[in-house]
């Protein structure tokens, strides 16, 4: 049975309203772009405030791509804090994807006024404050979910301008992930300069 935006709002909460109740000031943490072949990857960390409640926030995989846009500027209206991080195909080729990751996370989160993060899989990042690792973190809570909104659309955003720039390679389509047309685009044209050296040299000479 489908759940109606009232059930789901209210399972997110089960992470976020103990923390509301007790006065802890928290963020929430994702990131997205860490599969593709090309592109930057992004990182967000959003401090939400316990009203009002956003009716459509919810793991960005589980929303349209106009509904994440709309979601997107609700939360940019209403959070108390965003950041936006993000590393490079240069920083991801020299110290790996996971590693780029986190310092995409840490600048998101430089300015954040919490003193507890909350991260999508993630820990160890050595924040200014507690940390707490969620496993499918944005389909837990509220406010990893309105982080992975954030970095997925600024992601997006950011690979329709490489489109535009890199138009042989179809980027406003399948954002740079590995999909048949994009590793047949590669093939063709070889890498350009957004393409993530460490992750194509399965599909090209290099």
């Amino acid at each position: 049975m489908r759940q109606s935006r009232q059930e789901r709002i209210s399972q997110l909460m089960l992470t976020d309203g103990p923390l509301y109740d007790q006065g802890i000031i928290f963020a929430g943490m994702d990131e997205a772009g860490r599969g593709p072949l090309a592109g930057n990857v992004y990182a967000a960390c959003v401090v939400m405030p316990r009203e009002p409640l956003l009716e459509w926030v919810d793991d960005s995989k589980k929303l349209s791509a106009v509904r994440r846009d709309q979601v997107f500027d609700q939360i940019m209206n209403t959070a108390l804090y965003v950041g936006i991080g993000k590393a490079d195909p240069e920083e991801i080729d020299t110290i790996n994807i996971l590693e780029a990751t986190k310092n995409a996370m840490r600048r998101a989160a430089a300015d954040a006024p919490a003193e507890l993060f909350l991260i999508d899989a993630l820990e160890g990042l050595g924040l200014k404050g507690k940390e707490k690792g969620i496993i499918h973190g944005d389909a837990m809570c509220y406010a990893i979910a309105a982080a992975s909104i954030i970095a997925k659309v600024s992601r997006d955003r950011e690979m329709m301008e490489m489109d535009v720039l890199y138009p042989e390679y179809g980027f406003a389509k399948h954002k740079g992930y590995g999909t048949a047309e994009h590793i047949a685009a590669l093939k063709k044209y070889g890498p350009c300069p957004i393409h993530r050296r460490s992750f194509i040299g399965h599909f090209v000479e290099l």
